[in-house]
């Protein structure tokens, strides 16, 4: 009997020492959890007082729908439906806790009202003009908005007819060198400056795609590219005079079109040297929009994928653009690459390895801005049995990509006032927004769009000293 008392007591001692041992162990992983979500400082940032200067090469359909529907929302005409900066929010601490403050609550963003706009274009058309010659708005709202956009005329642009073939105009600047050109591209910016107000600036490429050209020696550090820019270098294309007249003023840079502009060393140099954030290439709004969505839902269930035949149909300046092989060439690498960086086919070898992609834009005048793209997508699953799925997106180009500008504006402001991101130069966490992110060299590109949210997210976060937030859940069950 005392030996069966002697034993229970042992027992209930060695019970009660596993007990302490569960529980230390738990407070030692969830101490652990924390520390590898607890913030650590995300510098300072500057608050955002003043007028914001929004300067836009190309100020077509996407330029001219963005500036209507900022100066529409400011009077309570439309809501800024896609624009993350307006509309989003963001999750801060547990799920238990309820904090999702709106993300314009959260950061400190410039506010609609202190935005202010000027542009170049090849075609002397103010905005009301251009807009109404786009097609995307109804002429009921230009109307109501037509004393603001007559006001904004644009000016003259520095265009090279060997870059965008399929279009020409009279307001062009002349110059004895490409040097000469980026000089009054500079004095545009300080003139812009001086004259509206505008305490900072932001510089949005809305222009037509470029004919594709690679890196050469003359975009490998400034000290290059400005002896190219004095001997009229053929390889400099218009894009990057601009980014290099901005990043030269100090004034962060985004690129909507899929041209090298801004992704060379030279700009990156710049872009750190002036603290200038970047960040590029080719606004995401419609084919491949879906196929960051659904290629990463086909990776997580490890579905496999044959093929991926997508066509384009669009009326507009872009199609009209694209219509010419160089042109087209530049879209074409921009839209080609998502699949293979989400996918991983040397990962998954059996499901991604043997993967017939195609992509093709046609012009086609009566859709005008209106867009539209089929995808027929081959996939097989379990036993190799083979499936299809058929996409029709009737968008509107201009309609989805004008939030992408809005955000864009916002946050590269945002960046340009944070003592943490200033400084870095491509600004990878507004890869979101873009077909083709912008990565340092060596570093593959994240294209999942529901990673690219959380990376900007956790941005946001860490710029505010909030805690990361992984998604792991386990201190639920603590």
């Amino acid at each position: 009997m005392a030996t069966r008392k002697k034993s229970a007591k042992a027992a209930s001692k060695t019970s009660a020492n596993s007990a302490f041992s569960a529980k230390t162990a738990r407070v030692e992983m969830k101490a652990e959890r924390q520390a590898r979500t607890e913030p650590n400082g995300g510098g300072t940032i500057q608050s955002a007082k003043g007028k914001l200067g929004v300067m836009i090469p190309g100020m077509g359909a996407v330029a001219t729908t963005f500036v209507a529907g900022v100066e529409a929302i400011r009077r309570d005409l439309a809501k800024p439906i896609g624009s993350l900066t307006q509309m989003g929010t963001v999750r801060l601490g547990k799920r238990t806790e309820g904090r999702s403050p709106k993300i314009k609550e959260f950061v400190p963003l410039a506010g609609l009202d202190d935005l202010v706009f000027t542009g170049w274009d090849i075609f002397e058309d103010n905005m009301y003009e251009a807009a109404s010659h786009a097609g995307v708005l109804d002429y009921r709202l230009l109307e109501r908005l037509k004393p603001f956009l007559s006001s904004l005329k644009p000016r003259a642009a520095v265009f090279d007819h060997n870059y965008v073939k399929r279009i020409n105009g009279p307001n062009v600047k002349k110059g004895k060198t490409k040097m000469d050109l980026a000089g009054q591209l500079r004095d545009d910016i300080r003139d812009f400056k001086k004259t509206s107000g505008a305490s900072r600036l932001i510089t949005m490429w809305c222009g037509s795609t470029e004919s594709y050209i690679e890196p050469t020696t003359a975009h490998q550090s400034v000290k290059a590219f400005e002896k190219a820019l004095r001997e009229n270098d053929e390889m400099i294309a218009p894009s990057m005079i601009y980014a290099y007249a901005s990043l030269m003023e100090g004034v962060p840079f985004a690129n909507g079109a899929p041209n090298l502009t801004v992704d060379l060393p030279v700009m990156l140099e710049l872009s750190r040297n002036n603290e200038a954030p970047i960040c590029g290439k080719d606004f995401k709004t419609g084919q491949t929009l879906m196929k960051t969505v659904l290629a990463p839902a086909f990776k997580a269930r490890l579905l496999g994928l044959s093929g991926w035949y997508s066509t384009n149909i669009l009326g507009n300046r872009d199609g009209e653009v694209l219509d010419d092989p160089g042109s087209f060439k530049t879209k074409e690498e921009s839209k080609l690459g998502v699949l293979e960086h989400i996918l991983q086919p040397a990962l998954y070898p059996e499901l991604y390895g043997n993967i017939f992609h195609k992509v093709r834009i046609n012009y086609y005048p009566p859709r005008g801005d209106n867009k539209e793209g089929w995808d027929n997508i081959d996939i097989f699953g379990w036993l190799g049995y083979p499936m299809q799925i058929k996409v029709d997106f009737l968008c509107r180009d201009s309609i989805l990509a004008a939030p992408i500008v809005l955000d864009l504006v916002l946050f590269l402001d945002l960046a340009k006032r944070s003592s943490e991101l200033r400084g870095l130069g491509i600004q990878e966490w507004l890869s979101f927004y873009f077909k083709s992110p912008m990565t340092p060299l060596g570093l593959y590109p994240e294209h999942d769009l529901f990673i690219q949210s959380m990376k900007l997210k956790n941005t946001l976060r860490h710029l505010k000293n909030e805690p990361l937030i992984t998604h792991l859940g386990l201190e639920y069950y603590d």
